[in-house]
């Protein structure tokens, strides 16, 4: 006598489907095409929780510019002078100060160019 493997498959396909709902058209009710896009789904949603950390960064450093260059500094020469000054504020956290408290990024800013003035001018002695 055979086994035959109905309730495992039965429960697998349920699996599939379940993942699968929301889908349009037969995507969603066909085992095998659910399961094509299923998998396709699982590969996108891995691939772009790291895209996600790359893409937060870029705005980020395109807020962060955006602030400095209000004040007459690139973004490369900001972080420079705040890496001088041993200011170790990360970048979501300039970001936020960019948008939502100019008043403190002015004034990390100045301290950053005052930095960078007395770099250029320990050089320019040297």
């Amino acid at each position: 006598m055979r086994v035959k493997g109905g309730v495992k498959t039965r429960r697998r396909h349920k699996r599939v489907l379940q993942l699968a709902k929301g889908y349009k058209g037969v995507r969603h009710t066909h085992y095998r095409i659910a399961n094509q896009q299923v998998m396709k789904s699982l590969q996108y949603a891995y691939r772009d929780r790291r895209q996600r950390k790359r893409d937060f960064r870029k705005l980020w450093i395109a807020r962060i510019n955006a602030g400095a260059r209000m004040y007459g500094l690139s973004y490369s020469n900001l972080m420079h002078g705040l890496k001088l000054a041993g200011i170790s504020l990360n970048r979501k956290m300039l970001a936020e100060m960019a948008i939502h408290d100019p008043n403190g990024f002015a004034q990390v800013v100045e301290v950053a160019k005052s930095q960078l003035q007395q770099q250029d001018r320990s050089v320019q002695g040297a």
